[in-house]
């Protein structure tokens, strides 16, 4: 029988070696059973096969039973308790069944290495030892004690103690008969002895809808993939090779229903999948789209790195939108954020008591910009969490690709700090080493696991080698957001049109480093919230000129050199600033303009994703070439793309209220120029001022072109 001390520590809630004491054990002649029952009236024992096996004593007032059983092994017995209103409960003594995690999993855990965290922690519907149920694990290593908790049990952390994994700081317990769809959180006391707010799990893989914050049990998706085929071929393919015009979605706002509710995601596929399809875009980029408790932080915010958000519905809702994008052609790319997360008391901070997943000193560990905690790269198990995060969205549920949020913030010890605010690395310097060598070992492990994978880096410096691979010194992303491209352009068209002569360079500058990365054209979500205005009201002028420059400035991006971004409702001119809050407003695609702009969007991406020559060599010099720099005066820039076996296009940009007839231009080759875009034509909301259908260039290249105001031409070679 227990002990004195024993008993104190069990109805205490302070025994750490729950299965020493619960469950079935040897006694002098033959066994007894303990089991945790509070407010229970009386208790007795049953074998799993239903013979009663003993009565159990009520042996402390809080709900502790014990007493002899007559069984001849060890064994799980099952528990049926009475209660005072009459009631019965019964209960599968989970303290009579083994460790589900072995000597490995603890080895490569506290190595570092381990590639499969997402199928040994959180929570698992399991057959075990012949039963059925749940089986939880997570890592807590200065945790006295810890139990889960929900309610299976009362939510009583005396009657989930968990099973601590000797050093590698895990615990686990298998509980039968727990299933899908339970909610849970652990409990944990910290090593001092106090009791902590209930967390969540860290690879919960379903939560609560906010403001509700519990885990749930989550098998994976049963969904049958029918998506081989574009697996395959963005596996067989160089995607600095291939067109990529990406539309970024924040889920919650892109529409809302009739009631002003989120779309599920069966929802979304129905409507969003289709309208990228129109308009020819070749990517999905979703705001976070995993857990996170706060609306206006976009996802950003996170806290359920493993979990698609329930604003959305469940997580199978997600594996089919996925699906379905996939088939239509469409990849999904998802925005994620593994450079710091939110202090909320029921997330990663302080999760065992201590600095477990940040770093203790706030000068390293807390992001003064966002309020926020910073990721401790350097602690193994930390990096590991992180790095199986992006494997399992890749594995899980087949996404193409990662945008990797506020990467400079993780490259640079005192990024947004002031002298004395931040901690030198061991050499003196202000890189923080330890977060390179997280991305390094991230992007090596997720594109040796998924060759068809996109890495994308937003990394708004110069850090040399960012989209370089990893043995030869880089930082082993896929592509870069060209950050400078995006606040050059967009500072050269908030100008008046009259001053724009005397900052050609804003244009030209960019291309002395176009093909140091492999470049991402990103106008984003940054640019279009917090007073910045649309991309429409950026534009100087008049409604009638804001709309001609955005649609040129729209073909100099499309013509550029680099893949394409945009944020959604951009491609109809939005004219608000988009909010969290409410749908676009897709009420002004009843006006010519706005219906204009839409078209022009949707034509660039065909014609981008036919045309070699405009996306076969975005990422290398060989691919671009001057054809006039220095018409500053003018306001009007000109050069040739060009791919191999591809007939050459040669973009032509003007940013002037002048119409300009017989502009005298030397292209690349004498010839017939067919016009194949015009971003002033008339079925776009422009003048249709244009060179009727084609330019005829001399031996030599001259040629006379009409150019319109604010518009970009784009000249094919016929022959």
């Amino acid at each position: 029988m227990l002990t004195p001390e024993q008993i104190d520590r069990v109805v205490e809630g302070r025994e750490d070696d729950p299965f020493a004491t619960l469950g079935v054990h040897p006694a002098a002649k033959g066994f007894t059973a303990c089991v945790m029952l509070p407010e229970a009236l009386s208790v007795s024992a049953h074998t799993l096969a239903g013979k009663p096996v003993g009565e159990l004593d009520r042996i402390h007032s809080d709900g502790l039973f014990c007493g002899k059983v007559t069984v001849r092994k060890r064994q799980p017995l099952r528990y049926i308790a009475r209660y005072p209103d009459g009631s019965d409960y019964a209960l599968v003594d989970p303290y009579g069944y083994g460790p589900v995690l072995g000597p490995m999993d603890d080895h490569y855990f506290a190595e570092g290495s381990h590639g499969r965290l997402f199928d040994k922690m959180g929570a698992h519907v399991i057959d075990h030892e012949g039963m059925t149920g749940t089986h939880f694990a997570v890592w807590a290593p200065n945790a006295r004690r810890v139990s889960v908790v929900g309610d299976f049990n009362r939510w009583d952390g005396r009657r989930g103690l968990m099973r601590r994994r000797g050093d590698a700081g895990v615990w686990e317990i298998f509980l039968p008969e727990v299933g899908a769809g339970s909610a849970y959180k652990f409990e944990i006391i910290g090593a001092q002895g106090e009791p902590l707010p209930l967390k969540s799990d860290p690879f919960a893989f379903q939560s609560e809808l906010r403001p509700s914050t519990a885990s749930i049990v989550a098998p994976p998706p049963a969904h049958i993939w029918g998506d081989e085929r574009h697996q395959a071929h963005w596996r067989g393919v160089d995607p600095r090779r291939e067109p990529i015009a990406i539309y970024e979605v924040h889920a919650g706002s892109w529409q809302r229903d009739e009631d002003g509710n989120f779309l599920s995601w069966d929802e979304l596929a129905n409507r969003l999948i289709p309208y990228v399809v129109g308009m020819g875009f070749t990517h999905i980029e979703f705001l976070p789209i995993s857990e996170h408790p706060y609306d206006p932080s976009w996802g950003y915010q996170t806290l359920g790195l493993y979990a698609p958000s329930a604003r959305f519905g469940d997580a199978e809702g997600f594996a089919r939108f996925v699906d379905g994008a996939h088939r239509a052609g469409i990849g999904v790319i998802l925005d994620w954020v593994p450079a710091h997360f939110p202090t909320d008391e029921h997330g990663l901070a302080q999760f065992d008591g201590t600095a477990l997943y940040e770093h203790a000193d706030p000068r390293k560990g807390f992001h003064p910009d966002w309020n926020t905690a910073i990721y401790n790269y350097g602690r193994r198990e930390v990096a590991q969490f992180l790095a199986n995060n992006a494997l399992f969205w890749a594995e899980r549920y087949h996404v193409d690709g990662l945008r990797v949020d506020a990467v400079a913030s993780m490259l640079y010890l005192d990024y947004s700090r002031q002298p004395g605010e931040w901690i030198p690395n061991d050499h003196g310097g202000r890189e923080n080493v330890e977060a390179v060598s997280f991305l390094q070992q991230m992007n090596k492990a997720l594109y040796g696991a998924h060759p068809g994978i996109m890495t994308i880096a937003e990394e708004s410096t110069s850090w040399p080698g960012v989209s370089q691979p990893v043995d030869a010194g880089g930082l082993g992303f896929g592509l870069k957001w060209n950050m400078g491209f995006m606040h050059d352009t967009l500072r050269y068209l908030q100008r008046d049109p009259v001053h724009r002569a005397h900052h050609h360079d804003d244009i030209t500058f960019g291309l002395l480093y176009a093909f140091t990365e492999n470049f991402v054209l990103p106008l984003s979500h940054d640019e279009v919230v917090h007073g910045k205005s649309s991309l429409l009201h950026k534009m100087a002028g008049d409604d009638w000129q804001k709309f001609a420059t955005l649609r040129a400035y729209y073909g100099l991006m499309w013509g550029y050199p680099g893949k394409k971004l945009l944020f959604m409702g951009q491609e109809f001119a939005q004219r608000d600033e988009w909010s969290e809050a409410r749908a676009l407003d897709w009420h002004l695609l009843d006006h010519r303009p706005h219906r204009g702009m839409q078209r022009l969007v949707a034509d660039l991406n065909q014609l981008y994703r036919s045309r070699p020559a405009l996306h076969a060599r975005d990422c290398e010099a060989e691919g671009f070439e001057w054809v006039l720099v220095d018409a500053s005066a003018d306001s009007l820039f000109a050069w040739v793309r060009r791919a191999p076996g591809a007939m050459p296009i040669v973009v032509i940009s003007h940013f002037t209220p002048v119409l300009r007839h017989g502009y005298r231009m030397r292209l690349p080759s004498g010839g017939r120029w067919r016009e194949v875009m015009n971003s002033d034509a008339q079925d776009y909301g422009g003048s249709g001022a244009g060179n009727m259908g084609a330019v005829m260039a001399d031996e030599e290249g001259w040629a006379n072109i009409t150019i319109p105001p604010f518009a970009t031409l784009m000249l094919e070679l016929d022959f």
